[in-house]
């Protein structure tokens, strides 16, 4: 609404401006704009909007891109002057150009300026991202909320933990969810696997949910419509927080990585969710109770209510039943966390007695 105001504005403005210079025979207007005022008005008006028809056509601007050109410009324009005052005593002497001074001259300033402009507008694009400490270098960074922003995977999404997350108010960072993120989590809910198109469906109501919560700052980013040819989902996601000068949050391990080895952030609902387990320690108990028979031949397995696996070795005469457990090692990563143990020997005797 305030661009469109804007718009009619500059309207109103030209238009008055124009039919006082074409219409007033005191403001020293051409004989051809005196003699036809109204095919002038109208020729100096559509110029005028030229402007607000490339305004409109180029929809993604980047301030770094135009502060770049400007100051390409301005640069490569002061350099080109500086050159030729320096060169203007060279021009001058006769044994060198004899009369041909002024021409050279005139030479030397087109070049000058076609040559200059044009290699500093190339330099200011190709390096405005590693020298923004140097002049003319003008960043330009909206203040944000919180920290810096956090793109949204859709793994994240599909495991719904975030939503627990952002509901104890921890997080006060901007969240930013691609627009091809919601895309891959629509196919995943149009998919004809039930399982799959449940766990799309649940991204997408994790998504709504945190949409309609007004204590969160989400939003959904615009991407390129034109297809990102040889590029994975994964390296858009890196190449946007990269962008946005933010972090990804993901529980994809193999995201995690591509992140890593490029630089940019990752938190990881996986790493958050180990970091506030309880944390045991090799010697101390545990009681579990075991469900099912290990990979290796007499392990058994069993679950602690957050979800992590323990491993029990010597436990496979023990399933469906009741276990003291002692820990003998952890082992824990991105990917999750396993226990590992054995049957302590308070509850061994127990256990041969019920089989004896």
């Amino acid at each position: 609404m305030l661009l469109l105001i804007i718009r009619v504005a500059y309207l109103l403005i030209c238009a008055g401006a124009i039919a006082s210079f074409t219409l007033n025979a005191n403001t020293g207007a051409p004989e051809i704009v005196s003699n036809h005022p109204v095919p002038a008005f109208i020729i100096l008006i559509a110029v005028s909007q030229s402007v607000v028809i490339v305004d409109l056509l180029v929809r993604k601007k980047r301030i770094e891109v135009v502060s770049a050109i400007y100051f390409g410009l301005l640069v490569g324009v002061l350099l080109s002057y500086l050159l030729t005052q320096a060169l203007n005593p060279l021009f001058e002497m006769n044994e060198l150009f004899g009369s041909q001074g002024r021409g050279y001259r005139t030479g030397a300033i087109m070049l000058s300026l076609l040559i200059l402009p044009y290699l500093c507008i190339s330099f200011l694009l190709q390096t405005k991202d590693d020298f923004r400490f140097v002049i003319p270098y003008v960043e330009f960074s909206r203040e944000l909320k919180g920290g810096r922003p956090l793109v949204i995977d859709s793994s994240a999404l599909i495991d719904g933990r975030i939503a627990d997350v952002v509901e104890t108010r921890i997080l006060d960072a901007e969240m930013v969810v691609p627009k091809f993120i919601i895309q891959e989590v629509q196919d995943i809910a149009d998919s004809h696997d039930k399982l799959r198109r449940s766990r799309g469906r649940r991204g997408l109501d994790v998504l709504r949910a945190l949409q309609q919560d007004p204590k969160v700052d989400i939003h959904v980013h615009e991407s390129d419509s034109a297809p990102a040819k040889g590029r994975s989902v994964d390296q858009r996601i890196v190449d946007l927080a990269k962008q946005l000068n933010g972090r990804v949050l993901t529980n994809d391990f193999n995201l995690n990585k591509v992140a890593s080895v490029q630089g940019v952030e990752v938190v990881n609902l996986n790493d958050v969710s180990n970091a506030l387990k309880p944390r045991y320690i090799p010697g101390e108990h545990i009681r579990i109770k075991l469900i099912k028979e290990g990979e290796s031949p007499g392990q058994g397995v069993g679950y602690l209510d957050d979800g992590t696996m323990v491993v029990c070795e010597n436990g496979g005469n023990e399933i469906s039943k009741q276990i003291d457990l002692v820990v003998t090692s952890v082992l824990q990563n991105s990917a999750g966390r396993m226990i590992f143990g054995r049957i302590s020997e308070d509850h061994a005797p127990t256990a041969r007695r019920q089989h004896s």
